[in-house]
């Protein structure tokens, strides 16, 4: 197909996913015109860059905090960029707020698997290994059983891999990833904390 792309459909997917315009561009070139595709393939795009910019220091950010309705609840977050122009962006607050919201509702306890306690892991592998020899499945069958269950333990308790409570079919760290190929910088998320009365 020919560059010849109309340039109300370049303006239409750049305000779905907040690409340039020569991003845009190219990607429904690549598509023939079809709007659903070249989203797609700004995804793919944009998920490569988000990783090449993992690699960059993120010595700027916010520390966010949130209160949920009825003061008994609350979250603070620490989220890193590179720049303090980021920092202040409409797409990078409602982030920090949208990930303080998770941490409120979904209670991790830990950003990534490298930072659950061992003991914790320890604990959780006993248990499921007990559960596992109880069934009498042979122990060939016993050490994939208990990875089985430690992969859906870490998708219910580690944040970035928890689905997104307001994008379900999205996980955090898609999301983070995909705010990092649209505002080009690094973004990492620092430590948090949740506070709820009661506990």
């Amino acid at each position: 197909m020919s560059s010849n792309i109309d340039a109300k459909k370049v303006q239409e997917l750049r305000k779905m996913t907040g690409a340039g315009m020569m991003d845009c561009k190219n990607a429904l070139v690549e598509a023939e015109g079809d709007i659903e595709k070249a989203v797609d393939n700004l995804r793919k795009a944009g998920i490569a860059k988000a990783a090449k910019k993992l690699g960059r220091e993120a010595n700027d950010g916010r520390v966010h905090a949130y209160i949920h309705p009825g003061s008994k609840l609350g979250v603070l977050l620490e989220v890193f960029c590179e720049t303090d122009f980021v920092a202040r962006t409409a797409d990078f607050i409602n982030f920090c707020n949208d990930v303080a919201m998770q941490i409120a509702a979904e209670d991790p306890l830990a950003v990534s698997v490298d930072q659950i306690d061992p003991a914790v892991l320890d604990r959780e592998k006993a248990i499921y290994k007990d559960q596992a020899l109880a069934t009498g499945k042979p122990e060939a069958f016993v050490e994939k059983i208990v990875e089985g269950k430690l992969e859906k333990f870490y998708d219910q308790t580690v944040l970035l891999r928890q689905f997104s409570i307001k994008e379900p079919d999205k996980k955090i760290e898609t999301i983070l990833q995909e705010l990092i190929a649209k505002l080009g910088e690094n973004i990492q998320l620092g430590q948090f904390a949740r506070f709820k009365i009661g506990e």
